[in-house]
């Protein structure tokens, strides 16, 4: 049986942030490396009970160093135009689903 994770997923016109609080541990690495400060702690819990994170999504550039330095694959950047965000290369997937 597949696991289907769930994601938190926010939308600028630049394109998507999707956080997935099941495998988000908290460590804030993303908060730490995002060039644009706008990645904060949320108000959700991760699956260890520590907060997982949120975009303030206006603000995000979707530039991908988040999804690059998340050492447990929570987070998915995916632009509006198609092409995959330069930190992020390569990436063959489609956005989540809200």
């Amino acid at each position: 049986m597949d696991k289907q994770w769930k994601a938190n997923v926010y939308e600028n016109n630049r394109g998507v942030f999707a956080v997935f609080p099941e495998l988000c541990k908290g460590c804030g690495l993303c908060i730490e490396k995002c060039p644009t400060h706008v990645i904060e702690w949320s108000q959700d819990l991760a699956f260890n009970g520590y907060p997982t994170v949120e975009p303030r999504i206006e603000g995000c550039i979707v530039c991908g160093t988040c999804q690059t330095v998340c050492p447990d694959a929570a987070i998915a950047i995916y632009r509006h135009d198609g092409k995959n965000p330069p930190a992020a290369e390569p990436r063959t997937t489609a956005a989540p689903s809200r």
